[in-house]
């Protein structure tokens, strides 16, 4: 009952301070910085408050990520300057990720020796991710299109950063006509896919190599006569029931992480920035909330997943990975959470993994949003065909982006390259990225926590009861 009253008094009480701050960002009331900074330290201390009395991990990262906003708003260097601990967090957890990717996939595959499951999984698995990334692209166009947010934008008044160096451009290329490029990209990314050293792929973080090296040993492993596939497989479920045992640890340093990553955010940003850009951010905001109501949200309601059961299960790794711009920190909490939801763990260790490099949603539609805007703020006029050639690369090239912060820059760089717009203009969207880098991220998280249901469901192997079996203790133990 008290815990209710908390609940209540904290909501009533954050409800007054937004209201309070939106009437004085607009002017609409006179009063004091002072007084601000009293209202926003003391909606810090009901929320600890709160925090203290629930006891739970999810609230305590949410509390933590507005404190962050807070520190960084009222201490900016201070907040700069606790940015190695939000790094040393996605540090600590890159720690679990292929550890518990191997012994996930392997025992999944060598426990069961279904070897015809794992082509079943597969196929399935790339055709969901070809449909929820085309429909995640068109949507960044039609959005950006209707917003027309680039046009007419005073580009004296953006922010230039320096950009990140591109690859280094392959040799074969040059010395191919022009007309195989294609053929010789496409070959290039599936080399890419195999690891020539699994440590140095584990120790580069490279998921998809790891994945594709964990396959091979589990479909090897279940090959081998039961007597002596039996240890490796006792190992390997040993190995991934100590490595989640191990997140759950890690993850009591997250609140800590996830505040100091939203400090620095906010006070190497400021809030200047968004004026300028307001329009790119919101329209990218808007694609990405539309592409959840209009993908998402239907095949939920169609293959009938308990919508608010779901948001509950994913709300914690997508916290994660909104603070931290980082998929690969939400990665060992979101196959947890899946697993509990009711998708079995041969399932979620196959599919998780796999979409972080082919079912990167959000970051898919960011590309062709960013794209169009890029050539809108250049004032170039570009046609429907011209549009669709830019979507049709980026289907392709969207699916080698790796799962770190802003590394789909690069793949922006090398489209506006190709496609002839300029370069200097991504200079200036960088000034704001790593806010948008926040969504398209979370929204990654979710496609690919979904696409686990997804598939589960499609080989008849979910659990319908289980989501209905958590709360908030369960989810906690996750």
């Amino acid at each position: 009952m008290f815990k209710s009253k908390i609940a209540l008094f904290t909501t009533i009480f954050i409800t007054l301070a937004i209201i309070t701050t939106l009437l004085y960002e607009f002017d609409i009331i006179a009063v004091s910085e002072n007084f601000m900074i009293f209202v926003r330290w003391a909606v810090a201390i009901v929320l600890i408050i709160n925090g203290l009395y629930k006891k739970n991990l999810t609230t305590w990262i949410i509390t933590c990520m507005i404190l962050g906003v807070f520190v960084g708003i009222d201490f900016p260097n201070v907040a700069v300057a606790l940015q190695p601990l939000s790094k040393g967090f996605i540090k600590l957890v890159k720690t679990i990720v292929a550890p518990i990717i191997f012994a996930t996939l392997v025992y999944g595959i060598a426990g069961h020796s279904d070897l015809k499951q794992v082509g079943r999984m597969a196929w399935k698995s790339m055709l969901y991710f070809f449909c929820a990334t085309s429909c995640a692209i068109f949507i960044g166009l039609a959005v950006i299109n209707i917003t027309q947010a680039g046009s007419g934008i005073n580009l004296q008044n953006m922010p230039q950063e320096e950009l990140p160096a591109p690859k280094n451009v392959d040799t074969a290329l040059e010395k191919l006509p022009e007309h195989v490029h294609g053929v010789y990209k496409f070959t290039h990314f599936i080399y890419d896919l195999f690891p020539e050293n699994v440590v140095k792929s584990m120790f580069e973080n490279q998921v998809l190599q790891v994945v594709v090296f964990s396959v091979i040993f589990g479909i090897g492993l279940a090959m081998v006569e039961e007597k002596k596939r039996k240890p490796l497989v006792d190992f390997t479920e040993s190995l991934s029931e100590t490595m989640f045992k191990f997140t759950n640890i890690i993850m009591y340093f997250a609140p800590i992480g996830v505040g100091a990553a939203m400090a620095y955010t906010v006070g190497h940003l400021g809030v200047d920035i968004l004026k300028n850009l307001f329009m790119l951010l919101g329209s990218l905001y808007l694609a990405l909330i539309l592409f959840i109501l209009l993908v998402f949200v239907p095949i939920m309601l169609y293959l009938k997943i308990p919508v608010k059961k779901f948001l509950a299960a994913v709300k914690e790794p997508v916290s994660i990975a909104f603070a931290t711009t980082s998929s690969d920190a939400a990665l060992p909490k979101a196959m947890s959470a899946m697993e509990k939801f009711g998708v079995p763990r041969k399932i979620v260790s196959f599919v998780i993994p796999t979409g972080y490099s082919f079912n990167l949603d959000g970051t898919s539609l960011y590309l062709s949003l960013a794209s169009i805007f890029v050539a809108q703020a250049a004032g170039m006029n570009l046609g429907i065909g011209q549009q669709l050639a830019i979507a049709f690369t980026l289907m392709i090239t969207s699916k080698g982006v790796a799962a770190v912060p802003r590394a789909s820059l690069i793949v922006l760089i090398a489209t506006a390259e190709q496609f002839g717009l300029p370069v200097f203009i991504i200079a200036a969207i960088l000034g704001i990225d790593e806010l948008m880098d926040m969504a398209r991220t979370s929204v990654n998280v979710i496609g690919n926590c979904l696409a686990t249901v997804v598939i589960a469901k499609w080989e008849g192997e979910f659990d319908e009861e289980a989501p209905y079996r958590l709360t908030d203790e369960v989810l906690d133990e996750v």
